[in-house]
């Protein structure tokens, strides 16, 4: 696989999609955590209905700490049609210490909202989780043919936006006494 240009293409991808509320949540240290997601998909054919998704995310840490040499695992995030995304961020993703020995799975299923327009989507599940006071559930936007990078940046910022606190738990349990 020729990885010339690959960082400025997963840039440009990166950059075509949103999470537009995010889980307050971080992952657990050790074992499972689930992220619960809304994933609005704009149709490539301007005038289709916008498709939307209701998953989650399910990552897992391992319960024993092991040499960081293990590849993450991701499962049920590419149809395919996309093994060059897959190869591109299974890659770069090898390369950082933070996805190392991580289990990544998706599942997820259609669901009840139609409209012709993400914004109004956006806006009524946004409404519906203020009233509710939900905490816990993303809403990500993209382009119908990157809902696999919209699920990969959602689970990624959350791996990242967790590893300070989960190095503060490792260094109290003592698992980073040097």
């Amino acid at each position: 696989m020729d990885f010339g240009d690959y960082e400025g293409h997963l840039y440009r991808l990166w950059s075509s999609v949103q999470i537009e509320r995010t889980s307050r949540y971080t992952l657990f240290t050790f074992g499972d955590t689930e992220l619960p997601y809304y994933l609005i998909l704009s149709p490539e054919t301007p005038g289709e209905m916008v498709t939307v998704k209701q998953g989650e995310i399910r990552i897992s840490r391992p319960q024993i700490i092991t040499p960081g040499n293990a590849s993450p695992e991701f499962s049920n995030f590419f149809s395919d049609q996309e093994e060059d995304g897959e190869g591109m961020l299974r890659f770069l993703l090898s390369r950082s210490a933070a996805f190392s020995n991580l289990k990544i799975d998706n599942t997820s299923r259609s669901s009840e909202l139609v409209s012709d327009s993400s914004e109004e989507i956006v806006d009524k599940l946004n409404q519906r989780f203020d009233n509710d006071g939900e905490e816990g559930i993303a809403i990500l936007t993209a382009p119908e043919s990157l809902e696999w990078m919209a699920l990969m940046r959602y689970a990624a910022e959350r791996v990242m936006v967790s590893t300070p606190d989960n190095l503060t738990e490792l260094r109290e349990k003592g698992f980073l006494d040097f």
